[in-house]
């Protein structure tokens, strides 16, 4: 090697170290975050050629009240039913509906939502809304609310507080959940998206146990108003939502016992009272005849019987006893007593009261004159002229 020959240094290249997990994970140019993985597809005839092997069926049973209603609508379901390869069939007299399976059905799971279309209509949902549940991304819960409470009247108070004043906490509810609810009977039927089934359920049950919705109503509208904020959606909100503390208020006063005297425990026991046949032996009864003993107690029976017909005729006779009148006082004229009242010698010594009164007054006066500064000025005389002749 020559000293003109340049020497090249090769600079090693910093390589980021690789996770062992994800060694052998190559990119996939096919998957973009331009796709939607969430997105529902719609199944569609050219999906499933092959009719089904087995026919498979559900029944339900509705209340007699549904019946003329049933009648009406039932074409309408079957038209709705039929673009599924569904029959669906109406038993009056056993009050029933039922849901099968043709060769003409290619969604497996058309069947499911026909199922939950006719729990639907025997809970009273009218069909127009009914109806929804065969579309993609809409569930159905029908929660029982008839066996958390026993007492009818507190289960009667809070399914009314769920519905609220003119409907308007139901309303409200639906507004914050995106679901439709209805309340009828026992039971609470709700059709919307996963998310607001999962409240409302949340809402109902909390409302039956004496939790009042507008707690959750209040969550639901903080939550709605965090959501838009983007830099809030990966955060914790638990800071952000109310936490209400159960308050257990007494609505009665409890009732103050009154203590007993307490009693005076002794060593000894209290003395065996007489039993009947010592009583007996006492008055001699125990050795009368049978028929003689029973001679006594219905006299004894008479005695009684006189004493109390006695007592409720004097009751009687009551009501017919005139009040006893007081005699009217006269009314004097008070002239005449002012005239009683007013004698000669009251009169008198009114008269020398009122003189000596008198000569107090005239005796102040006379002083308060005299003490007038001019009294001790002295003055000059003045000379009297003669008249002159």
């Amino acid at each position: 090697m020559s000293d003109t020959e340049e020497t090249k240094v090769e600079q090693p290249t910093e390589q980021k170290p690789v996770n062992k997990n994800k060694k052998y994970r190559r990119d996939k140019p096919w998957d973009s975050e331009d796709i939607d993985h969430w997105k529902i597809e719609p199944f569609l005839p050219e999906d499933n050629k092959y009719p089904f092997l087995e026919e498979s069926s559900f029944a339900t049973l509705f209340p007699k009240y549904r019946e003329n209603y049933l009648k009406q609508v039932w074409p309408l379901v079957i038209q709705a039913l039929d673009k599924q390869g569904i029959n669906c069939v109406l038993d009056l007299i056993e009050g029933s509906m039922t849901v099968k399976t043709t060769r003409k059905t290619y969604d497996p799971y058309s069947l499911f939502k026909a199922r939950d279309l006719i729990k639907l209509l025997a809970r009273s949902v009218p069909f127009p809304q009914a109806v929804k549940i065969m579309e993609d991304g809409v569930a159905c819960d029908i929660i029982k609310i008839g066996n958390i409470l026993r007492n009818k009247e507190r289960f009667v108070k809070r399914r009314q507080r769920l519905i609220g004043p003119d409907g308007n906490t139901l309303k409200a509810i639906e507004l914050l959940t995106n679901c439709y609810v209805m309340v009828q009977g026992n039971t609470v039927s709700v059709m919307g998206p996963y998310k607001g089934l999962k409240e409302c359920r949340r809402i109902v049950i909390d409302c039956m146990n004496n939790i009042h919705p507008i707690y959750h109503i209040k969550e639901l509208m903080i939550k709605r108003e965090l959501a838009k904020d983007e830099n809030l959606k990966n955060e914790s909100w638990d800071r952000f939502l109310p936490k209400f503390k159960k308050r257990n208020i007494k609505t009665k006063a409890p009732q103050k016992k009154s203590k007993k005297d307490k009693k005076v425990k002794t060593l000894f026991p209290p003395a065996q009272q007489p039993s009947k046949i010592d009583l007996q032996l006492e008055s001699g009864e125990y050795f009368l005849k049978a028929s003689e003993r029973a001679a006594k107690e219905l006299q004894r029976k008479k005695e009684k019987q006189a004493e109390n017909n006695a007592k409720r005729q004097e009751e009687r006779q009551k009501a017919f006893i005139a009040p006893s009148e007081e005699p009217t006082k006269s009314k004097k004229r008070k002239s005449d007593e002012t005239d009683s009242s007013l004698t000669v010698e009251s009169l008198k010594k009114k008269f020398i009261e009122k003189a000596k009164k008198r000569k107090t007054e005239e005796a102040l006066t006379s002083k308060s004159k005299s003490d007038k500064t001019e009294d001790y000025i002295i003055k000059p005389k003045k000379s009297k002229k003669k008249n002159s002749k």
